[in-house]
């Protein structure tokens, strides 16, 4: 249980002074937006959102995999989504080779042979954002009302662009 005490520890000094609990947990600003699993990352502060204004739906890569799509659906159902961002960002790891790469990579350092497996690593953000993009605006299950956009965000300037 130690391995996690200095989280807890640190969770402690957050809850003392919280003050965002008691609301429904529906988008405030109606906005849902996929990305990296990347810890230069931050959605919210990116945007100028705070706690409660968007859902946060990150995946390597910031790609469409089955679970991001579910909670697309539910949050343009059920949790006042009526915009979509797919944010990709640069210098992204899983754009720097393909999914045989990244098998060998894992290889390489822990001798783990996962070759086959689907990483989504493609070195075409272009193509994977307009892909995603794509998938999102036809997918049936999405409410028409929703808008979706392709955004590339620049982890070195803090800057992001609509490219889609």
């Amino acid at each position: 249980m130690g391995e996690f005490e200095d989280l807890l520890k640190a969770n402690d000094v957050y809850a003392e002074s919280f003050s965002d609990g008691g609301f429904d947990g529906i988008a405030r600003a109606g906005v849902l937006v996929i990305t990296c699993m990347d810890s230069r990352i931050e959605p919210l502060a990116m945007l100028g959102l705070k706690l409660g204004d968007a859902k946060i739906l990150r995946s390597p890569g910031g790609r469409v995999t089955p679970d991001v799509l579910t909670g697309c659906i539910l949050g343009s159902h059920l949790l006042n989504v009526d915009r979509i961002m797919v944010v990709q960002h640069s210098r992204c790891a899983m754009a720097s080779g393909t999914d045989a790469e990244v098998a060998d990579k894992i290889i390489e350092f822990s001798s783990m042979d996962l070759r086959g497996m689907t990483f989504g690593a493609n070195p075409d953000q272009d193509r994977t954002l307009d892909f995603d993009v794509r998938l999102l605006r036809s997918h049936p299950a999405i409410k028409p009302r929703t808008k979706i956009g392709g955004f590339l965000y620049d982890v070195d300037s803090g800057k992001i662009s609509q490219v889609l």
